[in-house]
């Protein structure tokens, strides 16, 4: 006898609910039982409200990896659970890892925040650029002021957010989509969310480094931190443990992020993304006062106010000073969020796009710092 779509529906909707009620792989650590429980509690109530099919979170406490849980199912159709070594789409999430990169060099001394773009990525702008004389920065491309425009339809008519063409080269490629576009805004004169922008500052990390910008990120980056498996969003090779890009039974729509890496093409774990924190917190791959001016917001010409600092979004949780990043793009939702005085970080990575995956990051963060 046949099943109807919405029987179907309903039954994997049952069936993640009392998944969710179970951890999938949880990697104990030392957070209090009580909190562990409160999570599990929160992240049930946001997959009922959110139908996400699964989510993995970590907690970082005491400035030490406290525990990781995945929940719900990372690939419904194969039936297999999400773990907390799932891997993710990172989305956003790669631009505090980048920015991260490009304040390692200028602790160095190798990249000049306040330079020419061109100083170190020539290829920019194209010879049909319009905007003559215009000066942007690698400042203000970290902070979203360098008028660069966001997503539309590339080169060939492909629209870039769904692009499906592989770039073996992926920075060159990614430029190749707006070098030649009129800035949206005069440089530092306006807040402009662009992941393109973050294509201009990983070519800036190339040649500040003498490195590809993969090469330099794994070498100074996910090495020291940790974060054995976190790896570029490759559709062409097999990665162990990718997640299955799902959203209630529906599959997400198709991407080759090979063209934004440095600002949204990133693959990880919410254990690795942990691990970041924990680096962090620790002074491991930038020294704090950088970490504090990274967290500083940038201010605008415009006078407008936006909270964004070189590549965090700086905040308040439950009254403590805290940075944090959301990602969102096909099939995934993601959260980081630091609170460095309390020494605490929360990760959340959602196999759905389109749902409050900072939300769900805030209410779990207020969780922890109750419970030092």
């Amino acid at each position: 006898m046949g099943t109807s779509n919405s029987d179907f529906r309903t039954a994997i909707l049952l069936l993640l609910a009392i998944l969710f009620m179970l951890q999938s792989s949880a990697q104990s650590g030392k957070l209090p039982t009580a909190t562990r429980t409160k999570i599990d509690e929160a992240v049930a109530r946001f997959s009922a409200q959110t139908s996400s099919p699964g989510i993995a979170v970590a907690v970082v406490e005491n400035g030490e990896f406290a525990w990781a849980a995945g929940y719900g199912m990372a690939d419904i159709e194969n039936f297999v659970p999400a773990t907390s070594q799932t891997l993710f789409r990172l989305a956003s999430l790669a631009k505090p890892i980048t920015a991260i990169a490009a304040m390692q060099l200028w602790e160095q001394g190798s990249l000049d925040l306040d330079a020419p773009i061109q100083k170190y990525c020539p290829a920019f702008p194209g010879p049909s650029f319009p905007d003559k004389g215009a000066v942007i920065t690698t400042r203000e491309l970290l902070g979203h002021l360098g008028g660069i425009r966001f997503y539309r339809d590339g080169p060939s008519g492909e629209p870039e957010l769904n692009n499906t063409t592989h770039f073996s080269d992926p920075i060159a490629g990614g430029l190749s989509f707006f070098k030649n576009d009129a800035l949206v805004a005069p440089p530092g004169t306006h807040f402009h969310y662009s992941t393109q922008g973050y294509s201009l500052v990983g070519c800036a990390i190339a040649t500040a480094s003498g490195e590809p910008y993969v090469d330099y990120v794994r070498r100074h980056i996910l090495i020291p931190a940790g974060m054995a498996v976190t790896d570029v969003d490759d559709r062409i090779a097999v990665i162990q443990h990718r997640k299955d890009a799902s959203g209630k039974v529906v599959n997400a729509e198709y991407l080759d992020s090979s063209y934004k890496i440095p600002g949204g093409g990133w693959l990880s774990s919410a254990a690795d993304v942990a691990r970041f924190e924990v680096a962090l917190l620790a002074g491991k791959l930038v020294k704090p006062a950088t970490l504090t001016l990274m967290s500083t917001p940038l201010k605008p010409s415009d006078g407008s106010e936006d909270n964004y600092g070189l590549g965090w979004v700086a905040r308040k949780v439950a009254g403590a000073e805290a940075i944090s990043h959301n990602g969102g793009q096909h099939g995934t939702s993601t959260a980081i969020l630091l609170v460095p005085a309390r020494r605490a970080g929360i990760v959340v990575l959602i196999n759905m796009d389109g749902v409050d995956s900072g939300g769900l990051a805030e209410e779990l963060a207020k969780m922890v710092i109750a419970a030092d």
